[in-house]
């Protein structure tokens, strides 16, 4: 059992004001990871209270915040974190990452996927319209690879050549469930992609 006196070192308001700040990685805060961990109890009493839960993965190493889910008996708090309406390419390039991680889990015991620009170009590029400007092109994908960097979803881990580590905490936001309908989709994406853009509010 942890001694009173080792629990009061641990840091409430640091734990949550970094979670309020964005995602937690244990790699990147490995002594914000330390308090957050210890004080899992405290911090989702804490920011239950502003309508949010602590979604905290061990195993992965990422912990970040999201909305309770509406309940009639609880009253309307406004939703502090808000739904990104994220466009038709950015959705399609998101799940694209996510089965890659699904391959890399299901055939390597590697935890980290890194890709090159050209690798996420080439995988992206069988979905979009031909083009005959592949400078164009690019500037598109990486117009799309900065919003998911913003997102958190992707991680810029190479300068020289353009390379990415896709963050874990993508499992989180696309599912083994919604993963297993993939093929369907991909089926939908081409006919959407056929006719235009569309948002997607994942």
């Amino acid at each position: 059992m942890r001694s009173a006196a080792s629990r009061s070192e641990l840091d409430l308001p640091l734990a949550v004001t970094s979670l309020m700040k964005g995602v937690v990685y244990r790699d990147n805060q490995p002594e914000v990871w330390r308090h957050l961990v210890q004080l899992q109890a405290q911090v989702r009493d804490h920011v239950a209270v502003m309508g949010l839960m602590v979604i905290v993965d061990e195993t992965e190493g990422y912990a970040f915040l999201r909305s309770l889910p509406d309940d009639e008996d609880r009253p309307h708090i406004p939703r502090l974190v808000a739904r990104r309406s994220l466009s038709f390419h950015v959705s399609l390039l998101l799940a694209l990452l996510r089965k890659k991680l699904a391959e890399l889990d299901a055939t390597n015991s590697d935890t980290r996927l890194v890709l090159t620009r050209d690798q996420i170009v080439e995988m992206l590029r069988v979905f979009l319209p031909s083009s005959s400007n592949e400078a164009r092109l690019i500037d598109q994908i990486d117009t799309h690879l900065a919003k998911i960097v913003d997102l958190g979803f992707l991680r810029r881990v190479g300068e020289q050549v353009p390379t990415y580590e896709v963050r874990r905490i993508l499992k989180a936001f696309i599912d083994a469930e919604w993963l297993s309908g993939f093929e369907e989709r991909l089926t939908r994406y081409a006919a959407e992609l056929a006719g235009g853009n569309g948002e997607d509010d994942r």
